[in-house]
């Protein structure tokens, strides 16, 4: 109908193509574009496995953009970080690259702005904004169901891509991988490690 919008809450298909932060998922013949936080993309499967993901459909004047999540509960934290005032989809998905929902519950519980501002895009007025805004929404502890894990090429160039477009620097993200020993390393281990010394 004129006007309105189908939403996409799930797909279940074969997974196309992925170079983080985007996976394509070829749900009987058509092939849906999709970005996912790296909490989700570091534990898909391998290129032509099945894959069944929740989905969040943003849309936007000039573009509809397809989000996928590996659990309800992180999609539900996505959903509730676009409801806080300066929150758009890139910072969400930020927040959820950087720490998992339980570490986000933590630091909203215990008021940790330090650890919140070590994230791309967020400085001091949103960390406080986010800590005061959710701290009644987390009633119970958030938790994700993994999916299996994979592998992709050109390791390091992926993983550099990956971090520029989740709002790291690229002279940080060069910092991060410099002192990597990448050797047998897939993109994913790459970017995992980079994430866990940016956290530090």
């Amino acid at each position: 109908m004129r006007g309105q919008i189908a939403m996409i809450g799930s797909l279940r298909g074969c997974l196309a193509a992925k170079r983080a932060p985007i996976i394509v998922l070829d749900c009987n013949g058509v092939g849906y574009e999709v970005e996912t936080p790296m909490s989700t993309f570091l534990e898909l499967p391998a290129v032509g496995e099945q894959l069944f993901i929740h989905t969040h459909l943003h849309v936007r004047e000039d573009a509809q953009m397809l989000f996928g999540f590996a659990s309800l509960e992180e999609r539900a934290l996505f959903r509730s970080l676009l409801k806080i005032s300066g929150i758009g989809a890139r910072l969400a998905l930020a927040i959820l690259s950087a720490m998992s929902e339980a570490d986000f519950r933590r630091c909203i519980e215990y008021e940790d702005s330090a650890s919140l501002v070590r994230i791309p895009g967020v400085g001091k007025k949103t960390a406080e904004r986010l800590i005061i805004e959710m701290r009644d929404k987390f009633s119970h502890p958030l938790t994700r169901a993994p999916v299996a894990g994979g592998t992709a090429a050109n390791p390091k160039t992926e993983a550099v891509d990956a971090l520029v477009s989740l709002g790291y620097k690229l002279g940080e993200v060069n910092r991060l991988i410099g002192t990597m020993d990448l050797d047998g390393k897939s993109a994913e281990d790459i970017i995992r490690q980079a994430l866990r010394q940016a956290a530090r």
